[in-house]
């Protein structure tokens, strides 16, 4: 076999290892994607139980929960967008309970809509723990004149509205004519494109193949064409 055909040759079978090697890696990453996701569905769909002492962010992240107290009328407004439905906002009112003042959010209303979450006394609200993780480079700060904010920065949000940094995010209330939506916590938010990358680099790989075929295709079709 000529020189000109073997460095192409082991070019293109070290490039197709190096491409589906990675397609693969990224399948071992999607299964372990995927039982991440089943254990956070699993963990926010358990039995709800009474707020913890000291919720720590970490072990206690999606915790099922039932709270009750009274809702003070303070909060603010985080400004977000559903699918089909349009710009809005999520309501974090303040909710005064037995161990402290807390963070509920209420759920979503339309930009329009009229008025907002009012005090109330003895409401039960039903949801999960979360310290979402909604913050980098790109977030404007807050307008706090308007009480408008553009990520659900739990820490800083519990400092202004002088509560406890824990946050629940209602799936239940029992107010009888709720004025937001709950939007009940699911994992629909977490990144997941593994497969995505995968079909890319298994795909690139295909391509490659048939690249360097072609290329060995056309370097001895001039060479059979001498002979003859």
């Amino acid at each position: 076999m000529r020189r000109n055909v073997i460095v192409p040759l082991l070019f293109g079978i070290i490039g197709v290892a190096i491409l589906v090697s990675l397609g693969v890696w990224q399948v071992q990453r999607l299964q372990w994607k995927n039982r991440i996701l089943s254990d956070i569905e699993t963990r926010i769909a358990a039995e709800p139980v009474t707020l913890p002492d000291a919720p720590d962010p970490e072990s206690d992240k999606y915790l099922p929960v039932v709270v009750e107290g009274d809702f003070t009328g303070e909060g603010i407004r985080v400004l977000v967008s559903l699918k089909q439905v349009g710009a809005g906002y999520r309501y974090i009112s303040v909710m005064e309970t037995e161990t402290g003042r807390i963070l509920v959010d209420r759920g979503f209303a339309r930009t329009d809509a009229e008025g907002g979450p009012e005090a109330s006394r003895d409401v039960r609200i039903t949801g999960n723990l979360h310290w979402p993780d909604e913050v980098d480079g790109y977030t404007p700060e807050p307008d706090l004149e308007a009480g408008i904010w553009f990520a659900r920065d739990v820490p800083r949000m519990a400092a202004h509205l002088e509560t406890r940094p824990v946050l629940v995010i209602a799936s239940k209330t029992s107010e009888t004519d709720p004025f937001a939506t709950p939007l009940r916590l699911d994992s629909a938010g977490i990144p997941n494109d593994h497969l995505e990358y995968a079909i890319t680099w298994f795909s690139l790989a295909a391509i490659w193949a048939g690249m360097t075929g072609f290329f060995l295709w056309r370097t001895r079709r001039p060479a059979e064409g001498k002979k003859t």
